[in-house]
């Protein structure tokens, strides 16, 4: 199957992508057979942009995508591999971000290990450092870049004016940032910030962890997950409120015959043509309807009745604790 590309940076590469956060049992229990299977769908279903980072269970994610790459040999010059570095711990086990050329360096070496190959097709900061400037920090990536280890950049969680600062420095391939029809923030700067400089948008949780699909997670299922469970979005009574709102984004897919997941990646895609979803899945099946929304094509009346059943605004709750929002950078 093959699908539309999308440019990240230099380079192209289908227009939806494979989080692979998932594979670190971030959203429950999964396995590495589990994950394979996933990047033999994706594989199959002509996706070929893997999206993980370092953390995600402490390199659990890259070494599956590894074990699954010595499994296919020639599957790499297929596909479009990011990962992402700079969060790190101090002393003491309290999270912290290091931004510095030695850091990053040094976790990109662990992260190039563990997946079995030998540079990156985007390394993203994960976490802006603070306190340092973010030309220093652009200028530490370039430093890979120009060390053969990364062929492109990117960061992950940054406001507009710091992508302004960062791409004054070195061109920069992608911005990752939470963007759904639950999350629009991205929609007051950094959308069109992103699309005025040529960078990629990648828009994690596009289906908004759950919640926009046919099957979104019970309370027993967030009850088990550390993440969803402190999130504000998914405690009562926001959770109840958001399950209801969905219910009729659900009863709209279905009047369209469609699922609802691929509606609210189709809605995405639909927002720009800098726009990469990647949404993170453990079941083939939902990755196949994931997929469905990349070959949907939605009319502005489609669009309307869309944003008819979830305008701007409409969920309950921040998309963060304020634990969680320690690190991304709030602009609006």
């Amino acid at each position: 199957m093959t699908l539309p590309n999308r440019k990240i940076g230099p380079l192209s590469t289908s227009a939806l992508g494979v989080g692979a956060m998932s594979f670190a049992e971030f959203y429950g229990p999964t396995t590495e057979e589990n994950s394979y299977a996933i990047l033999d769908a994706a594989m199959e279903l002509g996706v070929r942009h893997i999206d993980t980072s370092n953390i995600y269970g402490m390199g659990r994610s890259e070494r599956a995508i590894g074990a699954w790459l010595r499994d296919n040999p020639g599957a790499r010059d297929t596909l479009h591999i990011a990962t992402k570095g700079g969060i790190t711990r101090d002393a003491e086990g309290n999270r912290k971000f290091d931004n510095s050329l030695a850091h990053l360096e040094a976790e990109l070496d662990q992260s190039l290990e563990r997946m079995g190959i030998d540079c990156v097709d985007l390394y993203y900061i994960h976490r802006r450092e603070a306190e340092m400037p973010i030309e220093d920090a652009t200028e530490a990536l370039a430093a890979l870049v120009k060390k053969g280890k990364a062929k492109s950049i990117g960061f992950s969680e940054i406001a507009p004016s710091s992508l302004r600062r960062a791409h004054a420095v070195h061109p920069v391939a992608a911005v990752q940032s939470e963007y759904s029809l639950s999350t629009r923030a991205p929609e007051l700067g950094l959308l069109q910030t992103c699309a005025e400089l040529g960078v990629a948008l990648v828009a994690f949780s596009p289906v908004g962890r759950s919640l926009l699909t046919d099957t979104p997670l019970n309370a027993e299922a967030v009850a088990d997950l550390p993440f969803l469970r402190e999130n504000p979005r998914f405690q009562a009574p926001n959770f109840a409120a958001n399950l209801a709102a969905t219910d009729r984004f659900r009863a709209l897919a279905a009047e369209m015959g469609v699922p609802a997941a691929a509606l609210a990646i189709a809605w995405v895609l639909a927002q720009g043509d800098h726009v990469v979803p990647i949404p993170g899945t453990r079941s083939v099946s939902h990755f196949r309807e994931l997929v469905q929304g990349v070959t949907l094509e939605l009319s502005g009346d489609d669009i309307a009745r869309i944003e008819a059943v979830l305008p701007v605004g409409w969920a309950h709750g921040d998309r963060y604790s304020a634990g969680q929002w320690v690190g991304p950078e709030r602009f609006c």
